[in-house]
């Protein structure tokens, strides 16, 4: 983890659902996400502190209920750990840089991974894919 704040800046920063989620691991209703069914092409980053964490091109619908990525952005972006609560065996996703909450990862996603990284959209920001450069033309 790179960043460091106290949880009293952590909770001027953000909002109450979003401290909920990313800072006590809470989770969203499934469904009520605002990213579970976004289709826009662009870069999701963590709400908390903006690393970037997953592309839009390996986003796909898992019907979970909750934003589903077979893969990361990069292989540095997002720590993995045991979660053992609510009588449950998962793994834990977070944000490599400041430790935030996102979800978890499972190992029931589709090729070329298998991993289905199901994420509460709360701890996501989306940033649009820039298509205007000269190299895009």
């Amino acid at each position: 983890m790179v960043m460091k704040k106290t949880e009293a800046e952590w909770r001027e920063s953000l909002t109450p659902e979003e401290y909920k989620i990313l800072r006590e691991k809470g989770t969203e209703a499934p469904g009520t996400g605002e990213y579970n069914l976004y289709k826009e092409n662009g870069t999701y980053h963590c709400k908390a502190c903006n690393q970037p964490l997953f592309s839009s091109e390996n986003k796909y619908q898992s019907g979970t209920g909750w934003p589903s990525f077979y893969d990361k952005i990069a292989t540095d972006a997002i720590d993995e750990q045991p979660d053992h609560s609510h009588n449950l065996n998962r793994i834990e996703i977070l944000c490599h840089n400041c430790g935030s909450h996102l979800g978890h990862v499972f190992e029931d996603g589709p090729r070329p991974t298998g991993k289905r990284y199901c994420v509460n959209s709360l701890s996501l920001k989306f940033q649009t894919k820039e298509i205007n450069s000269d190299k895009d033309k």
